[in-house]
């Protein structure tokens, strides 16, 4: 009987859970939403117990029809940053204040400002986002000092996870690398950002490659899963690196663009490397090696909000039906994307989304328009860091619940200017967590020969030369609105 693995992708509004055969063959897979807390404006939370609800509701629904015996291994890829704080008992102190987060705008600038980019670079390769966990510690130190004297654990959300399967404090390099704690060239918590926290390494969870084992699941937790208390749990990683991996982005030189609730360009390499202007993230990857990165906070979420808020509809290709080829590039209608502020590569919490150019005949297809290249313009800012960092992108692959739109890959493929491949097997971070766990139980040596084994890329939407022109005239236009709006959006933020 062939061996099983389970991929959890634990995201921000749902954890997908994914059956897989030893050849990569997706065998069922499961989806349990969980909501999200706006308890203030630019704030978001979320419960972790909602998250192990999702997951021990979800796996022995997912293992329905099928011998759960034979599930051999589990991987996750999580949604990154979110400070998940334990007690000396392991309960939960607070609600998780997650990645998308911007309540930290006072920490940021403190750890930017006062204890200085340079250094933070220097300690962690990176420099202070408001998403990024470190600065969520210190503004529950200086917030809720109560709740902070109690943490004994700070965790990440799928290492949470990890904790109730296996009973072990862990956490992989590529998400540990988006708390602004670990020091990544060397792959170890800093001490000094430690101190300069006011914690302990004590307080941190114990450190992981992606695909090493952290343990067993527990016996009471695998009789109510009913899968094998011998079942293996690997370290996972973030969602952006379990998503690399799922579609095959490992090793040197490769690209990943992520288009969901946030967006991401991904460019793995198997040196380590920082952007010296530090708007892209310096991560490790979970393929042992490591990657930049460039994150928009809201991405297939501004479409998401525009339909569903605004226009009162879910239905997404209706609304694209009518926005022809020979209209890409003619918009005269923008949209910063600016939903929760923005992280790469403004880092400007007070950021927010704009129309700008409507006139009396501007039409409902417009401004669609306008929100799905705004995302592509904005992801391109990031795209051009890379590039003037000498980095040569000839192709990416693409991936998340953005990428099933073919206009909107269309759009993405001639704003960047190059060939997007879709991989056969799309299922994001989950998939990449399925095959993690494949390594960490010898099914492959590696993550590169798993990939090379197991994902193939299915079809290609390559730039169209006159489109991709126009684009570049829309997206140096695109570069002017987010300056002249800098100043008014700090006082508007005030307010």
């Amino acid at each position: 009987m062939a061996l099983l693995y389970i991929g959890i992708d634990l995201g921000t509004s749902a954890a997908k859970l994914l059956l897989v055969d030893g050849q990569g063959h997706i065998q069922n897979t499961v989806t349990k939403e969980y909501p999200l807390e706006f308890p203030k404006p630019g704030w978001s939370q979320q419960n972790p117990a909602d998250w192990v609800k999702a997951v021990m509701e979800g796996i022995p629904e997912l293992l329905n029809g099928f011998d759960g015996r034979l599930v051999t291994g589990i991987g996750c890829g999580g949604q990154m940053h979110g400070l998940v704080v334990l007690d000396e008992n392991d309960q939960v102190i607070r609600p998780a204040i997650l990645w998308n987060d911007g309540r930290t705008a006072k920490q940021v600038d403190y750890l930017n400002n006062e204890i200085g980019r340079e250094k933070l670079s220097a300690l962690t390769a990176n420099i202070a986002f408001a998403g990024f966990t470190a600065p969520k510690i210190l503004w529950m130190r200086e917030n809720e000092p109560e709740n902070f004297a109690r943490i004994a654990k700070i965790m990440l959300p799928k290492d949470y996870i990890n904790y109730v399967l296996t009973g072990v404090h862990c956490c992989d390099y590529s998400d540990a690398s988006g708390m602004l704690l670990l020091d990544v060239k060397n792959k170890c918590w800093s001490e000094e950002m430690l101190a300069i926290l006011g914690i302990s390494e004590t307080q941190m969870p114990k450190l992981f490659e992606s695909f090493q084992v952290v343990g067993t699941v527990k016996p009471e937790i695998a009789r109510k899963l009913g899968i094998p208390a011998d079942a293996k749990v690997v370290a996972g990683a973030g969602d952006n690196a379990a998503a690399a991996v799922g579609t095959g982005v490992v090793g040197k030189g490769g690209c990943n663009i992520s288009l969901g609730t946030s967006g991401t360009i991904f460019i793995s390499s198997d040196t380590f490397g920082v952007d010296p202007n530090n708007a892209l993230h310096a991560f490790a990857h979970a393929d042992g090696g490591w990657h930049l990165m460039g994150c928009m906070l809201s991405a297939a979420s501004c479409n998401k909000w525009f339909c569903d808020e605004i226009l009162k509809t879910t239905d997404y290709p209706a609304e694209q039906a009518n926005i022809t080829l020979d209209k890409l590039g003619r918009n005269r209608v923008f949209f910063l994307p600016y939903l929760m502020g923005e992280r790469s590569p403004i880092n400007d919490t007070s950021a927010r989304g704009v129309f700008l150019g409507m006139t009396m005949d501007t039409a409902r297809e417009d401004m669609v328009q306008a929100v799905l290249e705004g995302v592509a313009f904005a992801m391109r800012d990031s795209f051009e860091v890379a590039k003037s960092l000498g980095i040569h992108i000839p192709a990416a692959k693409i991936c998340g619940g953005g990428s099933k739109s073919p206009l909107w890959k269309t759009i993405f493929a001639n704003v960047l200017g190059i060939p997007l491949e879709i991989v056969k097997t799309e299922q994001g971070p989950g998939y990449g967590g399925a095959m993690l766990a494949m390594v960490g139980c010898g099914a492959y040596e590696s993550v590169a020969s798993c990939a090379d084994a197991l994902v193939e890329v299915a079809s290609t939407v390559r730039p169209d030369p006159e489109i991709t022109a126009r684009y570049e005239e829309k997206y140096r236009q695109f570069r002017k609105i987010y300056p002249a709006c800098r100043e008014l959006f700090g006082e508007l933020v005030k307010e």
